[in-house]
């Protein structure tokens, strides 16, 4: 399941706040919206139970259809912890956004929304109904009774910012992710290794033209000795897994509005996007770029991995794509970034770690303080591990082994064939975003089918290494999560689709030669005419407020 994250690593997958569903202007602070605070309850300092007289709150989340949540160990066990109860309301996951609906406009509201996401509690609707307070506000909650959160918050500005929305207030609570492939913007690349020993390559490329140089080493020099001219020196489907890493040799990280040292900009008309279309046009047409890219499946790409005819390719792990054991996977390095006229310092994008509306708590709640100390353990590293793996003797237990050590192992009622369909049962983070950190367990969490089972993080090792020497030093924010007000998503709304059609049909023609780059003007003329100019000011208007929040 991974090792334990460094220091340093973490508080860059903190950093790497970005994408997802964007939000917001309007950028000052509302006095209308007041904390909530009945203090009905009496709620202790910390540790458990979390309140000192046993009460019930009511909660509305998406059931995934494993199990229903009362009858799960999770909710079970924590309640016997802290002295929370909960009553349910859990429509199917694709319901949800329909009842979720119908309870905010109705006023039918549970205490708590549990699990929501962004895509149906919208960022939109975090503002309006937290401007109607519906939504209470949870800063003053998180200060004063949240201090796992309140910790992570205080070590990057950034997780406090992308939940504030324009009044000032925050409506959500979020999902963090910590593991080491969270910053990653797609899978990474892989050098295929056996490859470049055979080529006897000492340095991997660190050069634009040096990696042309070694993909035409691949396409000229047999490095599968086979005998037959039948490699494939970069592979992938519909350019989307390579494009991130090789569009930023050209110094741009979203094929999209980028962050430009404070200014929106929309990267598919600069100069720097026009070279990164000749670059790949070049591998293109010289057979370095498989020329099924933009007509076959990764089905396909596998098929040519395990027949090993891929010399540069995406997937996960390695392993995957070339059929080896996970031993193997060592030898196959991970892609570096490199630079180029354009951009003299390597970078790369890191995608999202956090997602927003994994709790709200509704103005029914009587005792909010309550609600805030009960989600707080779940910020922790053991509160994230109850919450993902549930109690002890549910999921796991202990077992002491021949060595005396106590370790963790799964229970007799696990299916091994199959763990996840069987987590599912004891908690509901499984399939949806709860309000906890993802991380990478240390061996002391990792659960073991036998209690004398070596705990083998060779690859893990790797890969986290690999990440952490080759991506985490370079990386950038292409764009932070923000707040967008419903007229701006209508702007959005109404450009971003056409906008991404053409977008997709030039790229692919430009690189494979149906169009000349000659007629680069008229592209950059005929996208500036679908509105483009509004288009880019609502998220230079959303960033300015982002910036100053």
């Amino acid at each position: 399941m991974g090792i334990r994250m460094k220091k340093k690593q973490l508080i860059l997958m903190f950093s790497s706040i970005i994408l997802g569903t964007l939000v917001l202007s309007g950028c000052g602070k509302s006095s209308n919206n007041k904390e909530k605070s009945k203090e009905t309850l009496e709620v202790t300092s910390k540790g458990f139970p979390i309140v000192k007289e046993e009460t019930t709150f009511s909660m509305m989340g998406p059931n995934v259809g494993v199990a229903e949540w009362k009858d799960m160990p999770f909710f079970q066990d924590y309640a016997e912890k802290t002295g929370i109860n909960w009553t349910f309301t859990t429509p199917p996951n694709a319901d949800f956004s329909t009842k979720l609906n119908l309870a905010l406009a109705s006023g039918d509201l549970p205490d708590v929304i549990f699990a929501a996401s962004s895509n149906n509690l919208t960022a939109s609707m975090e503002m309006e109904y937290g401007g109607q307070g519906t939504l209470i506000p949870l800063e003053s909650l998180i200060d004063e009774y949240m201090p796992n959160l309140s910790k992570l918050m205080d070590e990057n500005e950034n997780i406090r910012k992308s939940l504030t929305t324009p009044d000032g207030h925050i409506y959500s609570l979020p999902a963090i992710q910590t593991r080491s492939t969270s910053i990653w913007p797609r899978w990474p690349m892989w050098y295929n290794g056996e490859w470049l020993e055979a080529l006897n390559v000492k340095e991997r490329p660190k050069t634009t033209d040096e990696f042309y140089d070694l993909l035409v080493r691949m396409r000229d020099e047999d490095p599968n000795g086979n005998g037959k001219k039948d490699e494939i020196p970069l592979v992938d489907v519909q350019l989307d897994n390579s494009r991130p890493w090789l569009m930023a040799a050209f110094g741009l990280t979203e094929l999209g509005i980028e962050n430009m040292d404070g200014k929106a900009v929309y990267t598919p008309i600069t100069e720097n996007y026009k070279a990164f279309l000749e670059y790949m046009h070049k591998l293109y047409t010289e057979g370095l770029l498989d020329p099924e890219t933009y007509s076959q499946a990764q089905e396909q790409v596998k098929a040519k991995g395990q027949n090993d005819r891929l010399g540069v390719f995406q997937d996960y792990y390695s392993y995957f794509t070339v059929g080896t054991s996970e031993a193997d996977g060592l030898k196959h390095p991970m892609f570096a970034p490199l630079t180029s006229d354009y951009s003299e310092e390597p970078v790369v994008p890191i995608a999202s770690g956090m997602q927003r509306s994994t709790l709200s708590i509704t103005s029914k709640a009587e005792s909010p303080e309550a609600i805030a100390r009960w989600a707080d353990y779940f910020y922790s590293e053991e509160g994230a591990f109850y919450m993902n793996f549930g109690p002890e003797n549910s999921f796991w237990k202990f077992e002491t082994n021949d060595e005396g050590k106590q370790v963790r192992v799964y229970t007799d009622e696990v299916n091994l064939e199959n763990t996840e369909d069987t987590r599912g049962t004891i908690t509901p983070a499984y399939g949806i975003a709860v309000p906890t950190i993802d991380t990478d367990w240390p061996e002391d969490y990792q659960i073991r089918t036998d209690k004398n089972q070596e705990i083998d993080t060779t690859f893990n090792d790797f890969m986290t290494s690999e990440t952490e020497t080759k991506i985490a030093p370079y990386g950038k924010i292409p764009f932070p999560l923000v707040y967008m007000t419903d007229e701006e998503n209508e702007v959005i709304k109404e450009v971003k689709t056409d906008l991404s059609t053409y977008l997709e049909q030039m790229e692919a023609k430009f690189i494979t030669g149906v169009k000349p780059l000659s007629e680069w003007y008229e592209y950059v003329e005929t996208t500036k005419s679908m509105g483009l100019d509004k288009y880019v000011e609502v998220y230079q208007s959303a960033l300015d407020c982002y910036n100053n929040s």
